[in-house]
């Protein structure tokens, strides 16, 4: 199959997230869901195990065990786009209240194996404090001094974790940042200088008045092989 340059560099990239290039991939979306409110079973448990876990759902939970877990009505399938719009996914959405929502993708659709969680609320944290909202002064107290790809691109933000103290996440935790509202606009000239797809020092002072933050966390189960 011929590829576009594009997609070349896309897969090129999800080699460095430790993808290979037969593996799957589907590109990050922003979903916003109603939220379904329960009070029966109430999630506690928010932490976020790299590799191993997001709350009670581990690399071998299936759909049938989210039934179990959460109930039917708070679960909404779906079908996602992989990246450049190549392949499709089935998804889980899951709609919790206080932060607590995500977004279960699965191998197939037999929905039995996770690949990924994501589109995490902001309840869920890793065991470092890091999840959605975390501002990149405080990424940088607990990653160091890390490289990021450029603003304005598929991966966009992309953080290197093997460029920081989080380096055995490589491959386990995928965390992305982004400006604040309008910063592009009230900041074109700090914006277009850490943009595109080449990477970053989390020191440029190009980043600071653009209000970076964490705003996407992918917490990888079962790589596709």
């Amino acid at each position: 199959m011929n590829l576009s340059i594009k997609v070349i560099a896309t897969a090129t990239l999800a080699l460095l997230l430790n993808y290979s290039a037969n593996q799957a991939f589907a590109l990050p979306q922003k979903i916003n869901h109603p939220v379904t409110v329960a009070k029966s079973q109430p999630l506690k448990d928010t932490l976020i195990v790299p590799g191993e876990r997001v709350g009670p759902i581990t690399r071998k939970t299936t759909k049938q065990d989210l039934v179990k877990l959460f109930g039917v009505s708070r679960l909404v399938d779906k079908t996602i786009s992989g990246a450049e719009g190549i392949g499709s996914f089935a998804a889980t959405q899951l709609n919790l209240n206080q932060g607590r929502s995500l977004l279960v993708v699965w191998s197939d659709n037999t929905r039995t194996k996770p690949l990924d969680v994501r589109n995490l609320g902001s309840a869920w944290k890793t065991r470092e404090g890091i999840g959605v909202g975390t501002p990149l002064r405080e990424l940088r107290r607990k990653l160091g001094d890390f490289k990021l790809y450029g603003l304005a691109w598929d991966y966009g933000g992309t953080i290197l974790l093997n460029s920081s103290k989080l380096s055995r996440y490589q491959g386990k935790l995928i965390l992305r940042v982004d400006t604040a509202p309008n910063a592009s606009e009230k900041f074109p000239n700090d914006y277009q200088l850490v943009s595109g797809d080449g990477t970053f020092s989390s020191s440029n002072p190009h980043w600071k008045p653009l209000g970076i933050s964490l705003t996407e966390i992918i917490v990888v189960l079962n790589p596709s092989e």
